[in-house]
């Protein structure tokens, strides 16, 4: 450990730079600063030496060029511990910099925005990352600030080491700073990669960089064997699963996260108060009601055995009895907006039950990705929603008003249902789920066994089909089944003769035009 003498600060983003910078004079720390930031700890009454004036070279090209000289990165570059160094250093009266606190042009911002191309240019920082590079290369002699996060514990560590700085803390700065180094040119490559020379832009850039923070190490991955972590976007959308706050329960698994987000997707698809209830990355019954309660329980209905031990989700604040009412069944995951007072307190009764509360927002996955050998398959994500005047009645009898609304509450289910997918639904709620298969009438039959098996009835239900019937044979086993109307993408060579069976069936079917496989 040894005392900061001198720091440099130069910072865009100005938040808390002022108590951080007058906690390191009060502790004698001598500050270097730049532009902006020297201007406005002057103004602050904190002493400072200019850069331009620590160097003798005024800043030029519009601040393009003021930190990008020898005197600063000597002094960030040379190593305490070695006698050549230290003696070039004294040859030429170059001063140490024991800390640089540095954060970039706000380039992230500014694409976040409208903008032109210029502007955008205008926002790449190169002195800053220049010597961020120098500083955390150099970490074990200089500790590296890039986020005001840190400010209170430096300061705070410092005040109780006579000014100085672990080397754990040493460490850990210079990781972060890399990171953020790694980030921030990962954001100018995307950014620059999926634009052409004419200006247009491009969906996919040529190259695929992925910004990912982890979140936490995980006890294992599917299987026990396997070892596992959690990571979150770097900026994560609104309302989206990595935005949660675990409220209570055990840590997160693997595959509590991959079902909770599953859930959650599904119950964000739905405006009436609604329930989804998932086990193995497939929903076992999703109801939507008047009140969160009332979707809960017909949701349960669905599939009693299957809800055991899985993922329910809400799309609205969870009250005592509904918390009480979800208590008495086994579950690993609840997953909500908001939490009333009075049903956190029930829950609390069931301690190893992991409650989430996930912001609202209307934030979604740009890109879906999947690992391949050796490769990446990446796909923009399947956010198309479905509305009633995007629906093409091909039948000769048409559905009526209430079909339609299941139609299209069964065909957002459907969307979450791994393929080869069969919803039968009836009254807002799901009567019967058929999932996973290789062949689309197993599909059909499955569905069919299961609203048996939980006594619920399908005749007079509609189906929802994620991708068209290929031959008549999954109709006729639906239709068999009971049910009344069907909601299917169309597309199919054999069309005409599945409208056909529809009709001899009286079956009532409308076609979306758009296919939801989900593997």
């Amino acid at each position: 450990m040894s005392t900061i003498k001198q720091a440099l600060i130069s910072v865009s983003d100005k938040t808390g730079v002022v108590a951080f910078a007058r906690a390191l004079a009060k502790m004698g720390v001598n500050i270097l600063s730049t532009g902006g930031t020297a201007k406005l700890l002057l103004q602050n009454g904190i002493q400072v030496t200019e850069v331009g004036d620590y160097t003798g070279f005024p800043e030029m090209l519009d601040g393009r060029v003021k930190t990008l000289h020898p005197k600063i990165h000597a002094g960030l570059l040379a190593r305490r511990d070695l006698k050549a160094h230290d003696a070039t250093m004294q040859q030429h009266g170059l001063p140490y910099i024991d800390l640089l606190c540095v954060n970039l042009y706000p380039f992230e911002q500014t694409v976040a925005q409208p903008h032109t191309l210029e502007d955008a240019i205008e926002n790449i920082d190169i002195g800053g990352p220049a010597m961020v590079r120098s500083a955390a290369k150099n970490y074990r002699h200089v500790a590296v600030v890039t986020d005001a996060a840190d400010y209170n514990a430096i300061i705070a560590e410092m005040q109780e080491s006579a000014g100085k700085l672990s080397d754990a803390t040493h460490f850990r700065l210079a990781v972060a700073a890399f990171s953020r180094i790694a980030a921030y040119d990962v954001a100018i490559s995307d950014y620059l990669s999926c634009l052409r020379a004419d200006g247009s832009r491009v969906e996919f850039p040529d190259n695929g960089n992925g910004r990912f923070v982890k979140v936490q190490d995980l006890r294992y991955g599917e299987n026990p064997h396997q070892s596992a972590a959690f990571y979150r976007d770097l900026n994560p959308a609104p309302g989206t699963l990595a935005t949660y706050r675990q409220l209570q329960g055990k840590e997160l698994s693997y595959n509590n996260i991959g079902d909770a987000d599953a859930a959650w997707e599904c119950v964000r698809q739905f405006n009436a108060s609604a329930c989804v209830i998932v086990k193995h990355a497939n929903p076992c019954g999703v109801a939507v009601a008047e009140d969160v309660l009332s979707a809960y329980q017909k949701a349960f209905r669905t599939d009693p055995t299957s809800a055991f031990g899985g993922i329910i989700a809400f799309n609205r604040e969870v009250d005592a009895e509904t918390a009480d009412a979800v208590s008495g069944q086994f579950l690993e995951v609840l997953v909500a907006p908001s939490y009333s007072a009075a049903a956190l307190a029930v829950l609390r009764k069931k301690a190893n039950v992991r409650v989430l509360e996930i912001p609202p927002g209307n934030g979604h996955n740009g890109y879906e990705v999947k690992r391949v050998g050796s490769g990446l398959l990446m796909q923009s994500a399947d956010n198309k929603m479905i509305n009633r005047s995007d629906l093409r009645v091909v039948t000769r009898r048409k559905p009526t008003e209430a079909e339609l609304a299941d139609l299209l509450f069964a065909w957002r289910v459907a969307k979450f249902v791994k393929s080869n997918a069969i919803v039968f639904c009836k009254d807002g709620m799901t009567v019967g789920i058929g999932a996973g298969q290789m062949s689309r009438v197993d599909s059909t039959r499955i569905a069919a066994i299961k609203a048996e098996n939980a006594k619920l009835s399908i005749k007079g239900s509609v189906v929802a089909s994620d991708a068209f019937f290929p031959f008549r044979d999954g109709l006729d086993v639906l239709a068999h089944a009971g049910a009344a109307a069907v909601i299917q993408p169309g597309g199919s060579v054999r069309d005409e003769e599945v409208i056909a069976a529809a009709d001899e069936h009286g079956i009532a079917m409308v076609f979306t035009g758009v296919r939801h496989f989900r593997h």
